[in-house]
């Protein structure tokens, strides 16, 4: 099953970047339940509409396949060269990285919110930024 797939199937009970980042699980080496703690703060743009948590949980994902976990400097730079390489996928694709942006309404704000509940935000924009995200992982990294 494609990661798109499986990460759609969660996002209506989990936020965008637990659906992202636990859909990749068990390619990991991790279980599900902690995968989920583990991206359960950064979805809703880090709970302040900053940077879209499908896109923090792909961060997550290149992170445990590629990061390093030394102070060696090639390393640091392989990370974040693949970090910017998604970057330009998605805003390739998308815009932005920015929840706000992505979505039109600032959700960490309650004016936000109910502007994001009267768009349906949450079902009409963010399955299209899970999937994306899920995609160039499976694509690229």
């Amino acid at each position: 099953m494609k990661k798109s797939t499986l990460a759609l199937q969660k996002f209506p009970s989990y936020n965008c970047s637990q659906s992202v980042f636990s859909s990749f699980a068990d390619e990991l080496g991790l279980d599900e339940t902690t995968a989920l703690k583990l991206a359960s703060g950064f979805g809703g743009g880090m709970a302040c509409a900053e940077t879209c948590g499908a896109v923090t949980g792909s961060y997550l994902v290149i992170g445990m396949k590629h990061g390093h976990s030394s102070t060696d400097l090639l390393e640091k730079h392989r990370t974040k060269e693949l970090i910017l390489k998604f970057n330009a996928r998605f805003k390739a694709r998308h815009g932005s990285l920015i929840c706000k942006e992505l979505i039109g309404c600032d959700i960490s704000t309650p004016e936000g919110q109910v502007k994001a509940k009267e768009k349906d935000a949450f079902k009409e924009f963010c399955p299209h930024f899970v999937a994306t995200a899920c995609d160039i992982l499976e694509e690229d990294f």
